[in-house]
């Protein structure tokens, strides 16, 4: 299974660490958050995680987790997703008790957990229904409206939609997001800051490291794998990536490539062994 990492330059707005480079200036950020969910948000800020399950990558003193908290203590995860996933909502439920675990402090009591929003942009529509925007809530559904109260919402933005209504300034994103057009003021405010990551010596070494940490990690789990037949090994590759980057079974199926059809299929060869 051949991958091959992007170099900096190739790098778009859709991918990881492009997204995660220019939406830690909370200047590009906000009005981000603002043009999906539709509110006013006066104020954000960075918060830094007990714990990020991309230890992956923060061993390497690269975080890529985008958590922000507003005046009234919303937390806000935004992400960005490029390639189809078929349990896409149960990735949206890890990540929200990945929050949760993250911003809780031991000893504090349970109704100190705050208000989250868990934001996927996504370049494929998840739900087939070529709507721009999906927002989650947990009802009732004996009692229509009776909201749960557990004060969770997932958002799901498909760059690809055509149905729903939506703000210019969000249309302005999707199309930047798509294909780089630049429409506006903001288009062009994240056009330059992309631009300047490409342009940054630093950002170019740590990119660099990532993506070279990202195939050393493949190079050794199909080297281990390699005497193995090819479901084995697949399985043996899983283990070296879940072991060496502390990922869960299916990030390290993501990260190793594995198509969505067969993820099922390796999870239960490798609860098995």
């Amino acid at each position: 299974m051949e991958h091959r990492i992007k170099t900096i330059d190739e790098l778009t707005l859709m991918d990881d660490y492009m997204f995660a480079q220019v939406m830690r200036d909370t200047r590009h950020l906000k009005p981000l958050l603002q043009f999906v969910l539709q509110v006013p948000i006066a104020k954000i800020e960075l918060i830094e995680p007990q714990k990020t399950e991309k230890e992956g990558y923060d061993s390497k003193g690269i975080r890529l987790d985008l958590y922000v908290t507003d005046e009234q203590g919303i937390v806000y995860n935004v992400e960005v997703q490029t390639t189809s996933k078929k349990h896409l909502p149960k990735r949206m439920r890890y990540y929200q008790s990945t929050i949760d675990i993250s911003i809780l402090r031991p000893g504090v009591d349970y109704k100190e957990l705050r208000k989250t929003f868990v934001i996927f942009i996504c370049n494929y529509d998840p739900f087939g229904k070529n709507r721009y925007v999906y927002t989650f809530e947990n009802t009732c559904r004996e009692v229509p409206g009776l909201l749960f109260g557990d004060e969770t919402v997932k958002v799901i933005v498909n760059t690809r939609g055509e149905v729903g209504e939506i703000s210019e300034e969000l249309n302005e994103v999707i199309r930047y997001l798509n294909d780089g057009t630049v429409t506006g003021q903001y288009s062009q405010e994240l056009d330059t800051a992309v631009s300047a990551v490409k342009s940054n010596e630093e950002r170019r070494l740590e990119y660099m490291t990532l993506a070279m940490h990202d195939m050393e990690i493949r190079e050794e789990a199909l080297e281990e794998g390699r005497e193995e037949g090819e479901e084995k090994a697949t399985v043996s590759n899983l283990r070296t990536v879940m072991k060496k980057m502390k990922l869960s079974a299916e990030k390290a199926m993501d990260f190793m490539d594995i198509p969505a059809e067969d993820q099922s299929k390796y999870a239960l060869m490798l609860r098995e062994e």
